[in-house]
């Protein structure tokens, strides 16, 4: 007896472990049936998923525990040169040229500030 996987959603479907619906009795011969109607009264399936987790592709993916706080992240915004273009001890102004940076330590040697957030 072939069961599609969409047959569960089908109006036509029997619920029934010896049937499949009430037109293809046995099951349907290829890989989709032209009879499928999705039924208006089904209730739909609930995307639930456990905090910290997500869903790709049907796999459920763990998030890596954070390092920062979401109150650090937001301080960070506010004085790291990546986001300002300043140095925050002495206000000197990085380049701009920032797609081939790695690392913001402040180049004014009476400074000396060094990035530790890598």
């Amino acid at each position: 007896m072939l069961k599609l996987p969409e047959c569960d959603r089908c109006l036509l479907y029997a619920h029934n472990p010896y049937l499949v619906c009430a037109v293809h009795l046995d099951g349907v011969d290829g890989d989709s049936c032209l009879d499928f109607r999705e039924d208006p009264n089904l209730e739909p399936e609930e995307l639930w998923q456990p905090e910290g987790a997500t869903y790709y592709n049907g796999e459920l993916i763990v998030q890596p525990q954070q390092r920062w706080t979401q109150q650090q992240k937001l301080e960070l915004l506010d004085w790291h040169p990546i986001f300002t273009g300043r140095c925050p001890q002495c206000s000197a102004e990085f380049d701009r040229d920032w797609s081939a940076r790695v690392h913001w330590d402040c180049q004014n040697p009476e400074c000396g500030w060094m990035d530790d957030t890598v």
